[in-house]
């Protein structure tokens, strides 16, 4: 079968072939591939950057955002045959750490889990792939066409869970919420922030385009202009971009008993200036909190496949700016301005 592979830490070593089908011990669940999304992370481990094969292997299959359909499943099972499932990308490690044991992989105190298309097991770029019962999350029919938006909206669902427990830790009154960033985890987050009912804010360097378009139609306010306006005083911060100076700012104008949110990963190549003692002070003296959040485990999944299903089914749509058949894989280093989500197909 064809499949987009890798040998990791090789620069640019990435081409489609053929590889055998998957092993059954993967998994129950054999899932033909319907589309697979592209993130900053595959283009890093296509880069070289990181990425670790299966050790069986000495080459790995990337994909971790997928969406499938059923072709085998136990016959008492949930999944049957036809449903379109997503794939949970970690799992457990096999010692496990306290939090692995109880199913929250996403809190791996050890790291030695393993992620599909990223350390340790083959992705979901693949035309087939199999997985356990428990790492097959099922959709609703009506996410046939944006399904694969299921992984990124479940780092976001992750998110927002957390906020919400911490913001639970006292009396609790939020209303404004900034989103910094409207790439695919940015806007995912404006939407569960509508969602909510809250008054939702996105910052963005574009002016214009698609992206203030996407921010406007779900009833959120789009900014361009800078994080002062943007944020002013805002209860909620979610940041998604990475830029260290913008979540520097952020501490220094959200609310009182505010909470940051960072999901983006900052690539350290570039200094900035930081009061620190400045910033412990307001963090102390206004009872803030900043945390960091990454992947999800399966409640998360569920969370962001329920919060889909309720979407605007066109707006979802609208996110994924572009789909490139496996056999043209190369258009997916291409970025274009307006890009927002990037996917593969199968046919």
């Amino acid at each position: 079968m064809k499949a987009l592979v890798v040998h990791p830490g090789q620069p640019n070593s990435a081409s489609l072939r053929e590889v055998p089908e998957p092993d059954p011990h993967l998994g129950e669940i054999l899932v033909e591939t319907l589309a697979v999304g592209v993130c900053g992370t595959d283009r890093e481990i296509i880069a070289g950057e990181y990425g670790a094969a299966p050790a069986e292997d000495d080459y790995l299959i990337l994909g971790h955002e997928s969406l499938g359909r059923v072709l085998e499943a136990p016959a008492d099972g949930e999944l049957q045959p036809g449903d379109l499932v997503a794939g949970i990308v970690r799992r457990p490690d096999p010692v496990p750490c306290p939090s692995c044991a109880v199913g929250e992989w996403d809190m791996c105190t050890n790291e030695k889990y393993t992620e599909h298309g990223i350390k340790g097991l083959h992705g979901f770029c693949a035309e087939r792939f199999r997985v356990t019962t428990s790492h097959a999350v099922k959709l609703a029919p009506n996410l046939e066409n944006v399904g694969v938006l299921v992984e990124p909206a479940s780092v976001v669902a992750k998110a927002w869970q957390h906020i919400e427990r911490i913001g639970n830790r006292a009396h609790w009154s939020p209303s404004r919420v900034l989103v910094t960033g409207a790439g695919p985890i940015g806007l995912l987050a404006a939407l569960l922030g509508v969602q909510r009912g809250f008054d939702v804010h996105v910052l963005d360097l574009a002016e214009d385009g698609l992206k203030p378009e996407l921010v406007e139609e779900l009833g959120a306010t789009y900014h361009h202009d800078g994080i002062q306006e943007a944020c002013c005083g805002a209860d909620i911060v979610v940041e998604c971009t990475g830029v260290g100076r913008l979540v520097y700012e952020a501490t220094q104008c959200n609310a009182h008993s505010g909470i940051v949110c960072l999901t983006g990963i900052s690539s350290g190549q570039r200094a900035i200036d930081v009061d620190w003692a400045e910033l412990n002070r307001r963090i102390v003296l206004e009872n803030d909190v900043v945390f960091g959040t990454v992947n999800a485990n399966r409640e998360h999944y569920e969370l962001a496949a329920d919060a889909l299903k309720e979407a605007n089914n066109e707006w979802l749509e609208r996110l994924i700016t572009r789909r490139i058949p496996i056999d043209n894989w190369q258009a997916i280093l291409e970025r274009p301005v307006d890009d927002v989500k990037t996917v593969i197909t199968f046919d």
